[in-house]
């Protein structure tokens, strides 16, 4: 469900009681393990990180005036959904999560291209997403991002 919220606090205090705590220990995993360099907004109706204008002044090529987007988190209907454009971005960071899954869930992983779904709020492996965080500094993900905008 996409929120007007313009401030991140305000977003998490509108969320149904059932999912305030699951997104607040999300968020907080992630904003605890994020590289430096990444900012906190909200973007697109949910949690962003993102590179800011004054690190990389491209913005993102869909929209230039957008700052260019690394991961967001949010609240659908029937989930918890984290977009992480890292692992959309590379097949090596893809595996590697695909790979560990099955040891952090009891569950069926349930991904798109960049979006992994957490239908059961509850179960959300955070240490995995802990790990995850980690693997990919700012100065990498520019890097990889430039690269896969070349390609195409």
């Amino acid at each position: 469900m996409k929120s007007n919220s313009q401030i991140v606090e305000q977003y998490l205090s509108e969320l149904p009681e059932d999912r305030k705590l699951s997104m607040s220990n999300l968020r907080n995993i992630i904003k605890n393990n994020i590289p430096d360099g990444f900012e906190e907004v909200m973007s697109y109706g949910m949690i962003g990180y993102v590179v800011p204008h004054s690190i990389y002044p491209n913005g993102y090529h869909c929209n230039p005036k957008l700052p260019l987007p690394f991961i967001n988190i949010g609240s659908q209907k029937n989930f918890i959904v984290l977009h992480h454009l890292g692992i959309y971005g590379s097949n090596e960071i893809l595996d590697w999560f695909v790979a560990e899954y099955p040891k952090y869930a009891k569950h069926k992983l349930d991904m798109g291209k960049g979006c992994v779904r957490f239908k059961k709020i509850n179960e959300i492996p955070f240490l995995l997403i802990e790990e995850l965080i980690k693997k990919i500094s700012l100065k990498k993900y520019i890097t990889q991002y430039e690269e896969n905008i070349k390609r195409k």
